[in-house]
């Protein structure tokens, strides 16, 4: 009778969640420790890594804080070494961290902030997806979930090398899953529409643009952090053991929205 239940207990598992002191990254974290994962969180302050751990204890859920800026290869690197060091290993990555410092048009956009987005967007994953393969590979298998967005999949107004740059994410994703299936690792993207968090406070802060975008969605309202947890527990585990190389969308049906 519980057999659908277990094939979600990730009891025993490692998780890293990158961008996972605030947002959607907190929210996946929570929802991967109360299905019983060790959650690493991961974000460029150590202190507010400590904060949310610090929660996660109280609440009886298993978490470390380990800061690491993803643009930067040696904290990328110490990221992956301190987690094996201290949890024996890694099963899960959500690459959930990303910037998107530039709103208008792509011909405006400085040279230098191009670079930034794919250093952090595309770059970062795939350095970070490279390391924790090894460890993935000798405990027999695991689970990559790169976040994109909508905007990878139809292009908006203002996110030209945001939603550039998530695109090449789908393609990254995809590579991973065809390439590394052999080895019982599993690669597939989660691709949020609007959800209230920071990263999109400009958009949902302004009450003309929120009614506009919410009139049109099925949905008729923005999500909220909290429900990316569902589809990430299901790539993380037993039971999305058939789903390799997939883009899934959690938009409010955003991507059929006239």
């Amino acid at each position: 009778m519980t057999r659908i239940k277990n094939q979600f207990n990730l009891e025993g598992k490692i998780a890293i969640i990158t961008g996972s002191s605030k947002g959607i990254g907190k929210a996946i974290a929570h929802g991967l420790a109360e299905n019983g994962a060790t959650v690493v969180i991961s974000s460029r302050d150590q202190s507010a890594c400590d904060t949310v751990v610090s929660e996660f204890q109280a609440d009886g859920l298993k978490a470390i804080g380990i800061a690491c800026h993803i643009g930067k290869e040696e904290q990328r690197a110490n990221l992956v070494s301190q987690t094996i060091t201290k949890l024996g290993g890694v099963d899960i990555l959500v690459n959930n961290a990303a910037i998107n410092p530039v709103f208008g048009p792509i011909e405006d956009a400085d040279e230098a902030i191009f670079d930034k987005i794919m250093d952090v967007n595309v770059k970062a994953p795939w350095m970070l997806s490279n390391k924790v393969m090894l460890s993935m590979k000798e405990r027999g298998g695991g689970s990559i979930i790169n976040l994109a967005s909508v905007e990878a999949l139809t292009p908006g107004m203002g996110l030209g090398l945001y939603s550039t740059s998530k695109a090449a994410l789908l393609m990254l994703t995809k590579n991973q899953a065809k390439e590394w299936g052999k080895y019982g690792i599993r690669a597939n993207t989660l691709c949020p529409g609007l959800i209230k968090t920071k990263f999109s406070a400009a958009l949902w802060q302004n009450e003309k643009v929120l009614q506009k975008i919410e009139k049109t969605l099925p949905s008729g309202r923005m999500g909220m952090p909290e429900e990316m947890e569902g589809i990430v527990c299901l790539l993380a585990s037993d039971a999305g053991a058939y789903m390799t190389g997939g883009v899934y969308t959690a938009d409010g049906g955003y991507m059929i929205a006239g």
